[in-house]
């Protein structure tokens, strides 16, 4: 039988089911979507004179908002139609979130984006989607629309060869896009370690009534977060696989390497203070790329530059969200680092870090 494609399917795919195949959560009506499950696109990457298929990860130390424009016209080749501007809008009060000004820059550059979030599982300013319209308000992101993506209830997407699931729970609203782009502020995670791109829509997009509770808790469980470590890596990045699919070439991604916390931006106040020093910002058409650069960029710091959020990662087991993304085909672990202020230079993690400066709070 002829496969159909993914934007017929989703013109056809209106009616719900009840219920999960994947893991028993809850009897809400959902929508059910089949996807492309396109390899990473071919334009990320190239092959060395050793023959090693390496990804393409576009790097600069100069955080603002030109250099934002610059990536964003880097690895927007297949970005076309309407285009879901995924961030972390975070919580009242918190300081480290992206900058209005960043995500803004981009958004200009897409007419019609739109920024896309979920709500969350924990209660809070983001719980409802009441609340969440109110902190969304408050923290400023009213320069374009936000669509709170499971406001009108879930959507289905298939994991494909997942350890845990068969099956994910989205925001419905998430396949009224044709693309996705991904604009991660790369930090700490109490949970995770670190949040990077995977983060960012492995949790990010699963919707915050049935999809967070997959990932985070055990069916019956009556702690709401007893699921951690590997576990829980291996969960939020079939979350994130199930997403990348879904949209296949029609990704990318952005990791912003400043204000890095060992906290998430979810934890708004109550974060812990800065100590890692600003590093850039990446772009790249590869999850797996991204996410493992910025995590080396880390490494590649001096020792009491790096300590606290390598420890943080290291004692959640974080590192497990890289070489799950590589078990899963995600993507590639091997990449170039790109320097775009250098006439597109190949350049060391070395060289990328070496004027790095104690942080100093803005």
């Amino acid at each position: 039988m002829d496969r159909i494609s993914r934007k017929d399917f989703l013109k056809l795919a209106a009616f719900t089911v009840l219920g999960l195949a994947g893991c028993k959560f809850g009897d809400a009506a959902t929508q059910t979507a089949a996807t492309a499950g396109q390899p990473v696109n071919a334009a990320a990457g190239s092959a060395a004179a050793d023959g090693i298929s390496r990804a393409k990860v576009y790097f600069t130390d100069k955080i603002n908002e030109d250099s934002m424009v610059k990536l964003y016209k880097l690895i927007n080749s297949d970005i076309y139609g309407k285009v879901a501007l995924k961030i972390h809008t975070g919580e009242q009060g918190g300081k480290n979130f992206l900058p209005r000004s960043f995500v803004k820059a981009v958004q200009e550059q897409i007419p019609g984006s739109v920024i896309v979030e979920t709500n969350t599982a924990y209660g809070g300013g983001r719980s409802t989607t009441a609340r969440h319209r109110a902190t969304i308000a408050a923290n400023g992101w009213n320069f374009c629309p936000v669509d709170i993506m499971d406001e009108n209830g879930t959507a289905v997407l298939p994991v494909k060869n997942g350890k845990w699931f068969t099956e994910m729970h989205v925001g419905k609203n998430l396949l009224n896009y044709d693309s996705l782009f991904v604009l991660t502020h790369f930090k700490g995670h109490v949970q995770g370690g670190f949040g990077g791109s995977d983060k960012n829509i492995g949790i990010g997009c699963a919707d915050g009534r049935i999809g967070k509770a997959m990932i985070h808790t055990t069916p019956g469980s009556t702690n709401q977060w007893d699921i951690a470590k590997e576990e829980f890596m291996e969960r939020m990045t079939e979350s994130s696989k199930a997403v990348v699919d879904h949209f296949g070439k029609n990704i990318a991604f952005v990791n912003v390497m400043r204000n890095m916390s060992v906290s998430c931006d979810c934890e708004g106040t109550a974060a812990e203070p800065v100590v890692t020093p600003n590093v850039g910002i990446l772009a790249s058409l590869d999850i797996l790329a991204i996410d493992q650069a910025s995590v080396d960029l880390i490494y590649a710091m001096k020792e009491t530059d790096r300590k606290a959020l390598v420890t943080r990662m290291e004692t959640r087991h974080g590192l497990r969200q890289l070489t799950y993304m590589k078990e899963l085909g995600m993507g590639n672990d091997k990449y170039k680092l790109i320097d775009i202020d250098n006439g597109d230079k190949e350049i060391t993690l070395e060289e990328a870090v070496k004027d790095v400066v104690p942080f100093k709070s803005e």
